[in-house]
C-alpha cells in the first residue's frame, strides 16, 4: 500500500493559506522569506522598523500575488511582540508560522567594544526572538493550535571569529540554546522550533564585505578560505531550507540548527 504522501511528495511542501509573521522583513533573510512564502500562497504579516522599506517589500510581495499586511514595529519589547501578534490576528484570524528575521551586529574586540553596543546586539538577537516566541507561542498553546517557529542563527553560534564578535557569537549561541529548549518545551503542543545557521550571505549587515574597501576584501578572503564550496552565500541559498522548516515536510524535525554554509561547519 503506497501512502498518499509518497504518491504526491510535493504535497509535503504545500503551505497555501497559511499565515506567517515575519520580523525583520526588510532585511535579506526576512525579505527572502516574505517573497518565497508569498509566492507559495502564504498570507504575510511583515514587521520592521523602516516604514519606507517595509512598504517596498510589501509591494514586491503583492506583485507576485501575496496577501500582505504590515506593521511598523520591531520586537524590542513584550508590548511590541504582542502588537505584531495582534496585527496578524486582526488581519487574518490566525497564525501558523513565525519567522524571526530581525537581528543586529556591532563588531569589536572586547577591550574596545562599549558595553552599550554589546547589549544592543544581545537585545536584538536574543531578547527579540524570545519575546516573539512568547507572544505567538502563548497564543498557539491557548488556542490549541500547532505552529512552526523559524529562528535565525549563524555558524558564529558554534564557531568563534577573530574579527571581534563577542556580541554576535554570544547572541547566536543563545539562539541555538533557545531553539533547543523551546523545541523540547513545546513539542507536546505540536509546535516545532528550528533555526537556520548560515555563513556570510549577502544582506544589509554584510554589504561592507561585498564591496571594494580594504577591510571588506580582507574579511571576504578570510571567509572564503573556510568555505569548501568556494563562494559566499546569497539569500536564495537559504530559501529551500526555510520552506522545508515551515512546511509539513519538517513535521518530525524540531530543535535543530540547520547549517546552510557551503561546508563551513564541516571544516
Amino acid at each position: 500500500m503506497i501512502s498518499e504522501t509518497l504518491k504526491n511528495p510535493l504535497s509535503l511542501f504545500d503551505v497555501r493559506g497559511k499565515v506567517a509573521v515575519i520580523t525583520g522583513a526588510t532585511g535579506g533573510f526576512g525579505r527572502g522569506c516574505a517573497l518565497s512564502l508569498g509566492a507559495l500562497g502564504v498570507k504575510l504579516v511583515l514587521a520592521a522598523g523602516s516604514t519606507a522599506e517595509l512598504a517596498e517589500v510589501a509591494e514586491e510581495a503583492k506583485s507576485i500575488g501575496a496577501e500582505v499586511v504590515t506593521i511598523n514595529r520591531r520586537p524590542d519589547s513584550v508590548d511590541d511582540a504582542n502588537a505584531i501578534r495582534d496585527c496578524a490576528l486582526d488581519a487574518f484570524g490566525a497564525i501558523d508560522q513565525l519567522v524571526v528575521g530581525s537581528g543586529y551586529n556591532k563588531p569589536g574586540f572586547i577591550q574596545d567594544l562599549d558595553y552599550e553596543d554589546w547589549q544592543a546586539v544581545m537585545d536584538a538577537n536574543v531578547r527579540g526572538p524570545w519575546v516573539m516566541a512568547k507572544a505567538i507561542g502563548s497564543y498557539w498553546i491557548e488556542q490549541k493550535r500547532k505552529g512552526k517557529v523559524l529562528l535565525m542563527s549563524s555558524v558564529r553560534g558554534r564557531h568563534g571569529n577573530i574579527s571581534g564578535y563577542t556580541g554576535y557569537c554570544t547572541s547566536k549561541g543563545a539562539t541555538d540554546a533557545l531553539t533547543r529548549v523551546l523545541a523540547t518545551e513545546w513539542a507536546k503542543y505540536g509546535i516545532t522550533v528550528n533555526a537556520i545557521a548560515p555563513t556570510v550571505f549577502r544582506s544589509k549587515l554584510t554589504a561592507w564585505m561585498y564591496g571594494d574597501n580594504e577591510l571588506g576584501q580582507a574579511t571576504r578572503a578570510r571567509s572564503l578560505s573556510r568555505i569548501p564550496l568556494g563562494r559566499l552565500g546569497e539569500v536564495e541559498d537559504l530559501m529551500g531550507m526555510a520552506i522545508y522548516l515551515l512546511s509539513p515536510a519538517s513535521d518530525f524535525c524540531t530543535g535543530q540548527v540547520m547549517y546552510v554554509d557551503g561546508g563551513f561547519s564541516a571544516g
